[in-house]
């Protein structure tokens, strides 16, 4: 208190200073009223009052502690309560603006292009995101900017869609997810856009290379044989034109050169019919979508090929859950691409002693349809997991690896995807997804 004592006598002598200059510049304008130099001295003493009581101001407002706002003064009146009850306290907002940062700086430097799109559908104004977004924009990338933002405004949400787009460095594509939400009562989509140019050159590239590596090796496989039966077949013919050949002789050459011809024809058979389901997987017709009931479906599969199996000890289980699920795809090629898996699964438990197949439909998160086709096989080695889609490959010493390259194709045609998945216990599973 004594440390404080000082200040507000400076204080008091300054009021008291003010009221006295004030007095007597009142008496002085009664008295006195045209006279400068009084005036000029009151207002001098005006001045030195002010001055003591400025400073006795200064010295109590250093000494006295300083107080921060509370945050709740920054808060909405209603979160700051809440908050203050949850916590006991502030304590809950204190690491508010810290984490926001964090999150802005995660959101800027996230390595996809993220836009925000006005209104939950149709058409709405676009604006970048984050960092990646607006360089996507700015000059030097898209070669239209406007067009590609109308691009992204026409997608609906909860879709993912292959969109391509032109830039300076030629045409580009990018995989664009969109999802809808609601922030303060507005809605509005977010998308996400990831070029893709690079990696789906580099995977058709490495499928090209696969494909000719396949091609190359049976074309090999019969153009060899067929080269060397070919030079055989002209020297026998040269060895029965020769004068002194006995009769003996010119039927055993006959029948080596018939032994060469009928093998010649069985290569260039095999050629043709490799040639031909090659063909068959490139010009399958467009798909044209209807609503199909699986439970007709499945009950058309079960006739066509459950015999087969009871007849080998085993059993086909099909089933549809629920009884009244439908799906809108080409009836013909669904048929065609579970038949071929089910050809598969038989094939795969040519061993068992009891062979089992199930196939079953059901809606999975999402609302998509899922077609799972399981047996209890051998399964497939992980190592080859990664190429039994791929057109050609197959670990069956006849197998011309069409099946499921066919089935894939057709699932696709008609929007779907089709997966291996490995099981718990022995056996292949195959997922179709609507």
């Amino acid at each position: 208190m004594a440390s404080e004592r000082g200040p507000k006598l400076a204080l008091a002598a300054g009021a008291l200073g003010l009221m006295a200059v004030s007095a007597a510049a009142t008496a002085v304008l009664c008295v006195e009223p045209d006279s400068p130099r009084l005036l000029a001295l009151c207002g001098i003493g005006a001045v030195a009052a002010a001055v003591l009581m400025w400073h006795g101001l200064s010295k109590l407002e250093a000494r006295q502690p300083r107080r921060e706002a509370p945050a709740s003064a920054f808060l909405p009146a209603s979160r700051a309560t809440s908050t203050a009850d949850d916590n006991g306290g502030m304590d809950g907002w204190r690491g508010l603006h810290p984490a926001a940062l964090a999150l802005e700086a995660r959101l800027e430097h996230a390595p996809i292009a993220l836009f925000r799109i006005a209104h939950l559908s149709g058409a709405g104004e676009v604006t970048p995101l984050n960092a990646n977004a607006r360089r996507l924009l700015a000059p030097g990338r898209a070669s239209a900017p406007q067009q590609l933002c109308e691009v992204l405004a026409a997608q609906p949400a909860d879709q993912r869609n292959l969109i391509s787009f032109d830039t300076e460095r030629g045409l580009e594509r990018a995989m664009l997810a969109v999802s809808a939400l609601t922030v303060q009562g507005e809605g509005q989509r977010i998308a996400a856009l990831l070029p893709v140019e690079s990696e789906l050159e580099a995977e058709a590239l490495n499928a090209w290379r696969q494909l000719v590596h396949i091609l190359t090796h049976e074309i090999m496989n019969s153009l060899t044989p067929v080269a060397s039966l070919s030079r055989t077949a002209r020297e026998l013919v040269e060895e029965m034109r020769a004068p002194q050949l006995e009769p003996a002789q010119a039927a055993e050459l006959a029948d080596d050169l018939r032994t060469s011809l009928d093998a010649i024809a069985r290569r260039a058979s095999s050629l043709a019919d490799f040639v031909g389901s090659y063909r068959s997987l490139s010009t399958v017709p467009e798909a044209q979508p209807e609503r199909v009931r699986l439970g007709a479906l499945f009950a058309r599969l079960a006739a066509l090929l459950a015999a087969d199996w009871q007849a080998r000890g085993g059993s086909a289980e099909f089933s549809v859950e629920p009884a009244s699920l439908e799906v809108l795809v080409d009836s013909g090629q669904l048929e065609q691409a579970l038949i071929n898996l089910l050809k598969n699964a038989a094939e795969a438990t040519a061993a068992q002693a009891r062979p089992t197949v199930t196939v079953s439909a059901r809606l999975s998160r999402g609302g998509r349809l899922r077609i799972e086709v399981a047996d209890n096989g051998l399964g497939v080695p992980d190592e080859l997991a990664a190429h039994i889609f791929t057109p050609f490959f197959s670990t069956k010493k006849q197998g011309r690896g069409i099946g499921l390259a066919m089935v894939r194709h057709l699932v696709h045609g008609n929007g779907g995807t089709v997966r291996y998945a490995r099981t718990v216990s022995s056996g292949a599973r195959f997922i179709v997804t609507f």
